[in-house]
């Protein structure tokens, strides 16, 4: 038997561990030893989840002593874990990592790279989100083995707890950060589920008494980084409570965090003052954040001031000359926390949509601050189950022709730092009140700060028989897409919400025939909604239905049983809620059930993710392969240069327009182009006109499903390189096939094309790269449109390659278009790689001072080229300065350019389709919707 029971709450401000002791009920909070003042070590209930990249000489090595050896021994810098990374973090700006849980559920940055601190500068060394989270639970292991040397942590009995809307994504990287901290073996538990069970077990003697009238409890969770709702339903039977979570949440990044950063721009208005440009860095935004924090903790907690001063050190020599401080009120304080995020509105408003959402240090925040509003919208979407729960008649069983009221709990438990403040208790339980007509019942939670790590641990106990389960399964339905007939995009259920944990649902009625020694790939939604979904049933999940979010795809490969077996496998597929709390999909050999293969979650960044087309294979399609087997088909037939030349009009003839045809043709003909890729050679126009092919009916490279994989067949066809080296169109359409394919290849393969390339690029008389061997100097303009849209590759080389541009177009016979390559390699906002791997504000607003010094009128991409680099965000690591972008919009208003256009560099707005395939260089594939 395991020695002690651990429960870890790994969260966004706080990482706080709790335990039993095998045949106790006692729970107990884990003092975690941790440094609170250089060369001061002390035990604290709570770990703040942040970290400290000191500069080097900051710290003595004496400053940084621990109770144990370093756990960051790959660190180069000197890293400080806890309550002093908050003490230094709010003194030097930039260099502390905060808030690494909410970039685990980011997909759209690569949440495996090292990008954290956001925005820091070159000298600071950066780590991965789920590193990061690794580093926190690795302090944990360090503090609780230092202290139980004899029942190491690992080897104990472990509940670690996640967001209950944490998506599969965001979990499997939890998981990976608890094996990367050598905590293998552990199970997750919802953050909202743990508050309950902290409570339930305080209350195990009375439960009868204390639900007695409850019949739905609602749990608002209001952490660090997240707003996390719950619903309960309970029945009593025999008098003891029978507990079953009848829905959750979709992931809304709100929280203590956000809360902090609107205090801080009210003090950053009044510490820089009002001038329109006054805006403070990302390193400072982020030191003042931290003292905003302590500032309204302080305000809204017992006995308050009526005011506290809130000081912005300086930086460097000027640390304390150059501070700066400004005054704020316990009023002020709770009118933007009171009122801004718990407002009292009425139960029929809903989150607004803005066009733009918040995006403060690369994280999108939830555009409506507005919890209250969230509240009611989550009720609506269960609106249901919750008026099954309490007996309420459904809407229109009264005989009345108004809408049902909405259906809210009787009971209300709150967890979460913020609700420490009485102000905020007393307001969210008023509102919900005043919906209900009668006020609730507020379950009291003593400590919100521990409750999370306490539940984990009587949750274990619940599991062993002390106190009530909370029954429910899956919180949500999965599904896999699919690419079928229809006018929507289709999906078929996997797992239906409310699946019990270790229960295998076979989709049976389904048959996948698998290609074996290739990439698998599945892609799968998901959904909270209550509707109760069957296995095996079809689902309407386009995005007008609402409710559906996109998870990572599945993926695995199937070996081939030797040279002369089959290449195909049918197979079914199973889905499983784990015991550990995690979904595992399986491929099942239908000939073989013995035979399975685990689909495993790709995690690394999604790019912007496209609906596979659910339209039919064009009716002309197997007439067009027949036509494309004239020309590349292993019979030679009797096709003259004429006829290979007008290749592409005949097929036009039979399939339609080349810019009507859709993805599923594209991906079809490009299969059909790579299988007769041996037959390119046979002519200057054949290879041509393959490369020309291929590249256009893959673009943009990513998007459908297996792109992946079918960029990875092309990415083996350029080793062999061009057989017609001395044709010019030829190395024009080789240069264009790997621009089209970019999104889809890795950061390696981009470095490799561009090395091959920058002889060619680098301005004359400039010795740094040497001629690669093959390759001719010709078609430059296509090498500098590929080599703009090489978003995977290093920062510095993307500032090396515009610099070269910049200085050949000082030159008035350069290709004036190569202003439209210098506005992609500078944009603010990537079109398919990571948001952290954009140049630099302080390096693209100089670009854009080259930009503006053109006429406009005489060089056409001059003015796309600066909205690009101008573009507004949000980030404030990332947005170049006001100054700079008021001149853009002047500019652009003078020019009389499109009012988008405007918009784009003044807000945060999406791209319509006609600037995304501006950015692209070319029109995108009918039906490509990108969802980034």
């Amino acid at each position: 038997m395991k020695r002690y029971t651990v429960g870890i709450d790994l969260g966004t401000s706080n990482t706080v561990v709790a335990y039993v002791e095998a045949g106790s009920v006692e729970i107990r909070v884990f003092d975690v030893d941790q440094l609170v003042s250089p060369g001061e070590v002390a035990a604290r209930p709570l770990l703040p989840s942040l970290r400290y990249h000191a500069a080097p000489g900051e710290l003595d090595a004496g400053d940084l002593q621990l109770p144990w050896a370093n756990a960051d021994l790959d660190a180069k810098q000197p890293v400080v874990i806890g309550r002093l990374a908050r003490t230094l973090g709010a003194q030097v700006p930039g260099r502390l990592v905060a808030s690494a849980k909410s970039w685990l559920s980011h997909g759209s940055v690569d949440r495996v790279a090292p990008i954290l601190p956001w925005g820091a500068g070159d000298d600071v060394e950066k780590i991965s989100p789920v590193a990061a989270s690794a580093s926190y639970l690795a302090h944990v292991r360090a503090a609780w083995n230092q202290r139980f040397p004899d029942a190491p942590l690992e080897k104990q009995d472990v509940v670690l707890t996640v967001p209950a809307s944490f998506d599969e994504g965001a979990r499997a990287l939890t998981l990976e950060a608890a094996r990367m901290a050598k905590l293998p073996a552990l199970r997750l538990l919802e953050e909202p589920q743990a508050a309950f069970y902290d409570w339930l077990f305080h209350h195990r003697e009375t439960l009868d008494d204390e639900l007695r009238a409850t019949r739905l409890v609602l749990i608002c969770d209001v952490g660090g980084g997240t707003t996390d709702l719950t619903l309960i339903k309970v029945e009593m039977q025999d008098g003891e409570p029978l507990l079953t979570r009848i829905g959750v949440g979709n992931h809304l990044m709100l929280g203590g965090d956000n809360m902090d950063l609107a205090l801080a721009h009210l003090v950053e208005g009044r510490i820089v003052g009002q001038a329109a440009n006054a805006r403070l860095s990302a390193g400072q935004i982020s030191q003042l954040v931290e003292r905003c924090r302590a500032a309204k903790e302080q305000l809204l907690g017992a006995d308050p001031p009526e005011s506290t001063s809130i000081t912005l050190l300086g930086a460097g020599s000027k640390l304390v000359g150059g501070a700066r401080s400004a005054q704020v009120s316990r009023q002020e304080i709770e009118q933007i926390i009171v009122d801004g995020f718990f407002p009292a509105v009425s139960p029929n408003e809903r989150p607004g949509r803005a066009r733009g959402g918040i995006v403060e240090f690369g994280l999108p925040y939830a555009s409506d601050p507005a919890i209250t509003r969230h509240i009611a919208a989550f009720l609506a979407q269960h609106a249901a189950q919750s008026r099954q729960a309490l007996a309420l008649p459904e809407s229109g069983e009264s005989g009345e022709s108004v809408q049902a009221p909405l259906p809210v709990p009787d009971t209300l438990l709150l967890n979460g730092g913020v609700f420490r403040a009485e102000a905020l208790t007393a307001r969210l339980a008023a509102t919900l009140g005043t919906w209900r007509g009668e006020p609730l019942h507020l379950l009291h939670n003593a400590n919100p700060d521990v409750a999370v790590a306490r539940g984990a641990v009587a949750y274990a106990l619940a599991r062993a028989g002390h106190a009530p389960r909370i029954g429910g399964g899956s919180p949500r339905s999965v599904f896999l897409v699919l690419d079928e007939d229809g006018q929507h995009e289709r999906g078929i259920c996997l797992l239906p919400r409310g699946t019990e944990e270790g229960h295998e649902i076979p989709l049976k009625d389904r048959t996948f025939a698998l290609r074996l020694g290739a990439p698998v790939r599945f892609h799968l939604a998901s959904s909270v909604a209550d509707t109760a979904y069957q296995a095996g049933e079809l689902a309407d999940l386009s995005r007008a239905a609402g409710d559906f979010v996109r998870l990572p795809p599945i993926a695995t490969v199937i070996a081939p049983q030797g040279a002369s077996g089959p290449r195909e496998k049918p197979v079914h597929l199973t889905a499983t809620l784990t015991e550990v709390g995690t979904l595992d999909v399986h491929c099942i050999a239908t000939d073989d059930p013995a035979q399975r293969w685990l689909l495993e979650f790709q995690l690394r960044r999604e790019q912007p993710q496209a609906d596979p087309d659910a339209a039919k294979s064009h009716p002309g399609l197997p007439k067009a392969i027949e036509q494309i087997d004239r020309t590349f088909g292993a019979k030679s037939q009797d096709v003259g240069p004429k006829e290979v030349k007008r290749l592409r009009a005949q097929l036009e003839q039979i399939l339609g327009p080349r810019e009507s045809w859709d993805s599923v043709l594209l991906r079809e003909l490009f299969g059909t182009f790579t299988e007769r890729a041996r037959r390119r050679r046979r002519s200057a126009d054949h290879e041509r006109l393959w490369f020309n092919f291929a590249g256009y009916c893959v673009r943009p490279g990513f998007g459908y499903p297996l792109d992946e994989w079918r960029v990875e067949q092309l990415w083996a066809f350029y080793e062999q390189g061009i057989q017609y080296m001395n044709e010019s169109q030829v190395w024009s359409e080789w240069w264009t096939l790997w621009r089209r394919a970019a999104g889809g290849l890795p950061e390696a393969a981009q470095v490799f094309l561009l090395d091959d390339m920058a002889f060619h690029l680098q301005p004359p008389g400039t010795s740094r790269y040497n001629r690669p061997s093959g390759t001719m100097k010709v078609a430059y303009d296509d090498m500098v449109r590929l080599a703009a849209s090489l978003e995977r590759v290093p920062v510095e080389r993307k500032i090396e390659v515009g610099q070269w541009l910049l200085t050949r177009l000082k030159k008035p016979s350069e290709n004036p278009q190569s202003w439209w390559a210098v506005g992609r390699i500078g944009a603010r906002q990537p079109f398919y790689g990571s948001a952290h791997g954009v140049v630099p504000p302080d390096i693209a607003a100089v670009w854009v001072d080259a930009i503006l010094a053109l006429d406009w009128k005489k060089v056409e991409p001059a003015a796309f080229a600066a909205v690009q680099i101008a573009r507004m965000t949000g980030d404030r690591s990332r947005d170049l300065p006001f100054d700079v972008r008021a001149e853009v919009v002047r500019r652009l208003t003078a020019a009389n350019a499109s009012r988008s256009w405007i918009e784009m560099v003044n807000e945060a707005v999406q791209l319509n389709q006609a600037d995304e395939g501006r950015v692209f260089g070319e029109s995108l594939p009918v039906g490509l919707k990108l969802l980034g």
